[in-house]
């Protein structure tokens, strides 16, 4: 929060401690804080740019999600134990800690996202423009506050609630607020997001939060807090609004069918060098280390310095069901052998559906869905990121239905998933072993999507999948040190960032944590 609220208070003193004389020097043509907030270009922009930190999150978010779970571990390089490896080994290790940069990058984009939305919510009441834009902007920034809070919450527990545009430095500094007043505020805001955004008007969508995205962000909330009921009438109108699923699985990734009717909401990206372009770099994030990965990226790229993170676990590639078309869709191996330095020489391409490796040849897993060769560039892809998709209302819905004791209604939507993937109706309607399946549904169709670790949280699973895991995972990465993997509750929550907690005498660090 710091850095978004100082340069916040450097334009705000920047503007207000001149003289008038002074101030009459600037430039005619020049905006300032208060000439730019009139008109609805200039109030697009402004919400554009509180989008612009989702994507910032992103390249930490795998992090302390997927990572953060039994889905996808790290690739060792000891050769390298630079500051920037080890604390991105430790989130996924469970050993992270306060000052820890990586996870901590997830406050500061959150935060920044948060005080961009908190100006365009502030100035749009003596705004001069009509109605209904100010409805479309101020339910986009809404949507964008309640998804960054929400978020923070699940990641920190109850954190600062900042409402207003800062502008002095007695405001920038606040008090944790409790979780439940957190949530209370996400709710609010995603209420007036709904009722302010319209449902998509035709597909291909046109990137922007709709009142389908708010929808569903609401209902995961009502999730969390256990509201079945609520979350079901949410969901329930989702079914109402054109959304759908593609034919192919695979086809809810493509550059080619962003914004599809499957998607809810996702983070855009353009890959290439042109003006006004914003690669996607995970794909070199998610490939073994290598100094030549043209056999998977289509171009000769050396992701040494990048690469080796997100490698999906064999205890996730081994829950596929046979037959679950969604196995091949997102997850591939790729053959090769470690040179001296540790860096994986590619040498083939093999499918992981029964995946044997060749003699001499060590096979390494890796993210398949968001790599679509050729890439535009060495500088990243055009692949879209999905925060929200259809598939995952369904799973939600399936499994408010179930909770609330409407499990053979629950199979209805649970069973639209399972068919576009290629498998046979789920019949059971014990409701503790359909809730064991649609957790399980969820894993595989959600698979790198950064919902995993927020799953096991909301499910109170977190703890026993966990440490289980470290079992098991230990015993097959065996530089993992013995407390990688041991959790107890105070590990539920990240850290607050000591930067903030050395800052602001008024912040709390979380139990467990110095």
């Amino acid at each position: 929060m710091r850095r978004s609220v100082y340069i916040t208070l450097i334009i705000a003193v920047a503007l207000t401690s001149c003289k008038k004389d002074f101030i009459e020097l600037s430039p005619e043509d020049a905006y300032t804080a208060g000439t730019f907030y009139k008109t609805e270009s200039q109030f697009s922009a402004a919400v554009t740019a509180a989008y612009t930190p989702l994507g910032d999150v992103l390249v930490n978010d795998y992090f302390t999600s997927e990572m953060h779970s039994d889905n996808t571990v790290y690739q060792p390089i000891p050769g390298n134990r630079g500051t920037a490896i080890v604390q991105r080994e430790n989130i996924s290790d469970f050993t992270n800690t306060s000052t820890n940069d990586y996870a901590n990058a997830t406050w500061q984009h959150s935060y920044t996202g948060i005080s961009r939305c908190n100006i365009v919510i502030d100035r749009l009441p003596a705004a001069q423009i009509s109605d209904s834009a100010k409805a479309l902007f101020d339910g986009q920034a809404k949507f964008l506050r309640a998804l960054n809070y929400f978020k923070l919450v699940r990641l920190y527990g109850g954190v600062p609630l900042f409402l207003h545009e800062v502008t002095t430095a007695d405001q920038a500094f606040k008090a944790r607020s409790t979780t439940d007043e957190v949530y209370t505020q996400i709710i609010a805001d995603a209420q007036d997001a709904i009722k302010e955004l319209k449902a998509p008007a035709k597909f291909p969508q046109s990137g922007e939060a709709t009142k389908g995205a708010a929808t569903i962000l609401l209902a995961e909330v009502y999730m969390v807090q256990k509201k079945w009921g609520d979350a079901e009438a949410l969901l329930n109108t989702l079914l109402t609004m054109g959304y759908d699923l593609n034919t192919d699985y695979a086809a809810a990734f493509s550059p080619d069918n962003k914004n599809s009717r499957e998607s809810l909401f996702e983070i855009q990206f353009l890959g290439g060098t042109a003006t006004g372009s914003r690669p996607n770099v995970l794909s070199f994030h998610f490939l073994p280390r290598s100094t030549d990965t043209k056999l998977l990226t289509g171009i000769t790229i050396n992701n040494t310095s990048t690469g080796g993170w997100n490698t999906p676990t064999w205890q996730l590639i081994n829950a596929y069901e046979p037959g679950d078309k969604r196995l091949e869709a997102s997850i591939g191996v790729i053959e090769g052998t470690y040179n001296a330095s540790n860096y994986l020489v590619y040498s083939a391409v093999k499918s992981v559906v029964n995946y044997v490796p060749a003699t001499g040849k060590t096979g390494v897993p890796y993210i398949k869905k968001y790599l679509h060769a050729p890439l535009p560039a060495t500088t990243g892809s055009s692949d879209n990121f999905p925060i929200y998709r259809f598939s995952d209302a369904l799973l939600l819905l399936a499994e408010a239905l179930n909770e609330e004791g409407k499990s053979a209604e629950a199979l209805t939507p649970l069973n639209r998933v399972r068919t576009r993937a290629g498998l046979p109706d789920v019949t059971i309607t014990d409701q503790a072993h359909l809730r064991d399946t649609i957790y399980h549904e969820r894993r595989i169709e959600l698979a790198f999507e950064n919902h995993r670790w927020e799953d096991l949280l909301r499910t109170g699973k977190a703890l026993t999948t966990i440490n289980d895991f470290g079992v098991v995972i230990k015993k097959e990465q065996t530089f993992l040190a013995s407390d990688a993997y041991v959790i107890d509750g105070h590990n539920l929550l990240f850290p607050i960032p000591q930067p903030e907690v050395g800052l602001n005498p008024k912040m709390k660090q979380n139990d467990g944590y110095f």
